[in-house]
This record gives structure tokens, C-alpha cells and sequence, in this order.
């Protein structure tokens, strides 16, 4: 890994950069498949699944029996596993459910503000080098809770047509319905505009590949919202001298798997730069230890290619260099990782102490592990329940509060030329003057 000692902003600048221009290319195919799907529909996707995924499919619709079959196929363990995160997550997302009271700004004048589900929303799964039946949890049970009426599920099939029954299972468990054996941007497509066997979604939640992606940001500018932008995964530990070395490598593999594109970042504070140079030899180490005994060793090499390690002298700067990369996962494992963690202002998802590794966090703590990369924490939250609601505020006035509020708003309508909210509230006012003399 590429190795930095208290490097100045500019190099950090270079560094930490993630978003890549656009690839007009790629963005003109994808707005293509997007197109083709809008007006061919269910032939247009059925094309499209044969042509990517390699599969003929009589049916996009996975059918009932096939969903209520998948929970005989999965192994006791693995079930007891979903089971177990399941009930985590459902907890953690239940108890951001809320109900707002009422606001009484100034005598008479009531406000308020009502949650409504959003009730048409579409979930991508990704499927590729493993089903992601994880996911289907960390969005399927925000939406249940949230109230969601209508939820599609898009994911690619296997070779065989089939969709893997841990996601089929995990989806029944949501009481989602509505599986879509398709995958990639024409998936995008067909919840965004609707086919003869998809109803039109108002939101779609998922990751996926560029393709995917480019695809969600297509579509948002046209027909639907998205969730939030999106790139590949990613890690930033935050180390001293007194952490653990085998952790830290770990947790660097853990996330270097997801794809060769992501990325695993070391910050290790100590102002002694000798010492901290050793803790960095430490972690590369086992690193190369640990990586001997895991699978996808190619996806992990090119991913460590992109990784670096960062020393420091202080807090301060660590901190410093953490907002500034806004990462996805956030692991502290500094001495004082409580009170670094206060500190943190940009981070999807912050995991704290030595034995919060980002992997428990992806499955099974309960927070969702749907969150914003390439700097993005900066401006975006992760998923949860507000992503899928959204708000209408209320507000009620009797005769008196409008009365003692419109000078306010008549002042301020006429210096900005607009007579005629002026005139909605005086004529209220005249209106009752005269009714009073009459």
C-alpha cells in the first residue's frame, strides 16, 4: 500500500479523490437500454436478461410457490442467522417511527407536521458474484415499517432462471411479493417507467454496479427519486499504536471484498513517526498473512492496490482527514475511540472500539448498511425510515392570529411586488370587518 507521513492538503486533495467524470460512453449505452425498456417493456427486459445474464426467462414475476418454497432450501443456520438480524434490524428501524405534536407558534396559530409513507417503492438487489440477501433486509424492512403499499424487488436471476432462495426467503420475511427476475439498468428501467408485469415506482433504493447506477441517476432526473448517489465501497480505520494489527488488517480484507474497486484507508496517529511506521509494517503484514487463507484473492489484491495508510501527530488532524474523506464505514480503534467518535462531523456509519468490526454492522447490528460513498457522507445519510417517507407540514390560523400576523406578511408581500398575497390576507381581514358591522 502507498504510505504517507503527514502529508499536506494538497496531496490529501488528490488522494482522497473518488468521483471519476462521466463516462459519456457508458451513459449513452445505459440511455439506451433505459429507452428500449421504456417503450418495449416486458420484451425489452426479458432481451435485455438474456443478453446480460445469459438466461431465457418464461416469467419475470418469481410466483408464490416458488417464494414460499425458498425457506425449505436454506440450511437451519443460515435461517437462524436471518432470523437473528432480522429481528436486530427491525428493532433499530422501529424506533425511529415518531409522531410529531402539534406546534402552537403564537396564540391561534397551529402547525404540524405529518409522515406519509411513500407508497410506491422499488429495491435492487445485486446479484453477480453473490446474492446480496443482506440487502434485501437492510431495505425491505425500513419500507415495511415505514408502510410502504407497494414494493418491487428487481434482481438478476442465475444461470439457471432462478433467483437464490436466501433472497426470496429474506423477502417473504418483509412480506414482499413482488420479485422481478431481472438485473442491471434495464431493472432501473422497468421500476422507473413500468412494464405490463411492473407498476412504476416512485423511489428506488440499491446499490449495483456503474451501470446500475448510471442508470438511477438517469431516471431520477426524469421519472423517479433515488436514494442517494452512489460508488464503490469503502473503509477508513482510525488507529494507534495500541490497536490491534490482525484487526485492522481484517477489517481492511473485509471490505476490500466487496469489489476491486474498493478501497481500505489507514490513519494511524502517533507522534512518534517510527513507531507508527512499525504499526503500519505490523498491519501490511498480516495483510499478507491474512489474505492467503480467503477466497477472491484477485478482487483483494486490485482493491489493496487503491488502499493507503495515512500517519499523523495529533486528534486533530486524524479527525481533520476523516471529515474530509466522508467515508462509508468509519471503524475507531484508537485508545480513545469514544471520544474520537464525538468528534466525527462525516461518516455514513461510525463502528467504535476493537470489537465493532464494519462486517457485524453489514449484517446484522441493526443500523442499515445502505450508505453514501465517495465523500458523499458529507450531505447524505444513510437508509432508514425517513428515506421512505416523506413529510406534509400543516398549519391552521383562527380571525386573531391572523390578524396579529399580517402585517408581517403584507410588509413583506409588497416589498417584493407581490400585491396579490397581500391582498389574500387583507381582504380576510376586511371581510370580517364588514360581517362585524353588518
Amino acid at each position: 500500500m502507498k504510505r504517507l507521513v503527514n502529508p499536506d492538503d494538497r496531496q490529501v486533495s488528490s488522494l482522497f479523490l473518488r468521483r471519476q467524470g462521466t463516462d459519456q460512453e457508458l451513459v449513452s449505452r445505459v440511455r439506451r437500454i433505459i429507452e428500449q425498456v421504456r417503450t418495449g417493456k416486458d420484451a425489452a427486459l426479458r432481451n435485455y436478461t438474456e443478453e446480460f445474464d445469459h438466461v431465457v426467462v418464461d416469467t419475470l414475476l418469481v410466483e408464490s410457490q416458488e417464494i414460499a418454497k425458498s425457506e425449505s432450501l436454506i440450511d437451519s443456520d443460515l435461517k437462524q442467522a436471518i432470523k437473528h438480524a432480522f429481528t436486530n434490524i427491525l428493532a433499530f428501524h422501529r424506533a425511529q417511527l415518531s409522531i410529531e405534536p402539534d406546534l402552537e407558534i403564537e396564540r391561534g396559530l397551529v402547525c404540524w407536521r405529518k409522515k406519509i409513507p411513500i407508497r410506491r417503492v422499488g429495491l435492487y438487489i445485486p446479484g453477480g458474484s453473490a446474492p446480496l440477501f443482506s440487502t434485501v433486509l437492510m431495505l425491505a424492512i425500513p419500507a415495511m415499517v415505514a408502510g410502504c403499499e407497494d414494493i418491487v424487488l428487481c434482481t438478476p436471476p442465475n444461470k439457471d432462471g432462478v433467483i437464490h432462495p436466501a433472497i426470496l426467503y429474506c423477502a417473504s420475511l418483509a412480506n414482499i411479493s413482488t420479485i422481478v427476475k431481472a438485473g442491471g439498468a434495464q431493472a432501473i428501467a422497468a421500476m422507473a417507467y413500468g412494464t405490463e408485469s411492473i407498476s412504476r415506482v416512485d423511489k428506488i433504493f440499491g446499490p449495483g454496479n456503474r451501470y446500475v447506477t448510471a442508470a438511477k441517476q438517469l431516471v431520477q432526473s426524469d421519472s423517479c427519486a433515488i436514494d442517494m448517489p452512489a460508488g464503490p465501497s469503502e473503509v477508513m480505520i482510525l488507529a494507534d499504536c495500541t490497536s490491534n494489527a490482525a484487526f485492522v488488517a481484517a477489517d481492511m480484507l473485509s471490505q476490500s471484498e466487496h469489489g476491486p474497486d474498493s478501497q481500505a484507508v489507514l490513519i494511524v496517529r502517533d507522534n512518534d513517526i517510527l513507531q507508527a511506521q512499525a504499526f503500519v509494517d505490523q498491519v501490511e503484514k498480516e495483510l499478507v498473512r491474512q489474505i492467503r487463507v480467503l477466497n477472491r484473492t484477485a478482487c483483494l489484491q486490485s482493491s489493496l492496490d487503491r488502499s493507503f495508510s495515512i500517519i499523523v501527530g495529533d486528534t486533530q488532524r486524524m479527525v481533520e482527514l476523516s471529515d474530509e474523506y466522508a467515508p462509508e464505514h468509519l471503524i475507531i480503534q484508537t485508545e480513545d475511540a469514544d471520544d474520537v467518535g464525538r468528534l466525527i462531523r462525516n461518516a455514513g456509519s461510525v463502528f467504535i472500539g476493537p470489537w465493532s468490526p464494519e462486517a457485524a454492522g453489514d449484517y446484522a447490528t441493526g443500523p442499515n448498511h445502505t450508505l453514501p460513498t465517495s465523500g458523499w457522507a458529507v450531505s447524505y445519510s444513510g437508509v432508514s425510515i425517513e428515506s421512505f417517507m416523506k413529510h406534509i407540514t400543516f398549519q391552521k390560523l383562527d380571525h386573531d392570529a391572523l390578524q396579529a400576523i399580517a402585517p408581517t406578511v403584507t410588509t413583506m408581500a409588497r416589498a417584493e411586488s407581490l400585491d396579490a398575497h397581500a391582498q389574500a390576507v387583507s381582504i380576510r381581514l376586511a371581510e370580517h370587518t364588514t360581517e362585524g358591522l353588518l
